[in-house]
């Protein structure tokens, strides 16, 4: 990991398209601003992280039910009726 010291409107480059920019530092954290190109994802590591775990217990939730039994609720909120 890289670790630098930057003080509000000083900037990072990252590559030759990304630039990083200290907005504020204050006592309740540190704004930043990123400039990237729109084909970039750009996340908070805990939205990241928070999607990933809500994606597990999916897969888990749903490999707890039968495939006729998941075929049937999807059909259900398609609503189709047999």
């Amino acid at each position: 990991m890289l670790v630098l010291t930057r003080r509000a409107n000083e900037s990072i480059v990252i590559g030759d398209d990304i630039t990083v920019t200290i907005l504020a530092v204050t006592p309740s954290g540190v704004r930043v601003g990123i400039d990237a190109p729109r084909d970039k994802r750009i996340n908070r590591a805990e939205i990241v992280i928070a999607v990933s775990d809500a994606n597990q217990e999916a897969v888990q939730a749903s490999s707890d039910e039968s495939a006729e039994s998941q075929l049937l609720g999807v059909l259900g909120r398609a609503g189709v009726t047999s």
